[in-house]
């Protein structure tokens, strides 16, 4: 009698198991089925105003803005490319960004640009590279990827760098290039870019 109860309650929690596992394994196919929703707006020819104490500090520009608002960290995307112009106080630009594509996140407070991405300053420097990252917090540019910076007497390599805002300071790593200083400008104070060669 012992043992037929015994192999008739194995049979009840057997039958029991396969039940409940044959539930988790429909809710887990029910859930997998299911689309998450993102919402998400779409805007063109969108111009955006940063200003610091009322003061306009830079000016986005993009043929199409895509905010991404259904996700745990909300970010636009610039799929059609964006120019950045930054204006100095007296509203005068100092210097402006170009790139096919950006995305910029709203939490970390960082813009990163890619693809043909050219930033030029108000000397006539310009700083290519295939990536650019704009850290709004600390108010600078960076890339850990190879840039190449031409201005009226120089040309310089090197395999990542940072800039400060309007691209009047810099600094780069493991550069090389050429640097052509006519003779009349030896001796005499300079209002060119003002690098920093980092090993």
């Amino acid at each position: 009698m012992t043992g037929y109860l015994r192999y008739g309650l194995l049979s009840i929690v057997s039958c029991l198991a396969l039940t409940g596992c044959e539930n988790n394994l429909k809710d887990v196919e029910r859930i997998s089925s299911q689309k998450v929703a993102i919402l998400m707006d779409r805007s063109t020819d969108v111009e955006i105003i940063y200003s610091d104490s009322a003061v306009v500090k830079a000016k986005l520009i993009t043929p199409v803005l895509l905010h991404y608002k259904g996700v745990n960290k909300p970010y636009y995307e610039m799929p059609k490319g964006v120019k950045v112009i930054f204006f100095d106080e007296n509203h005068q630009e100092e210097s402006n960004i170009v790139a096919d594509y950006a995305i910029s996140r709203e939490t970390e407070k960082l813009v990163e640009l890619r693809k043909n991405v050219v930033a030029t300053n108000r000397e006539g420097s310009t700083f290519k590279s295939d990536e650019l990252f704009w850290d709004e917090t600390k108010r600078r540019f960076y890339s850990n990827k190879t840039v190449t910076i031409t201005s009226p007497n120089q040309t310089i390599y090197g395999t990542s760098f940072w800039a400060n805002e309007n691209f009047s300071y810099y600094e780069i790593k493991q550069s090389t290039g050429t640097l052509n200083v006519p003779e009349q400008e030896l001796g005499t104070d300079s209002q060119a870019v003002t690098p920093a060669v980092q090993p």
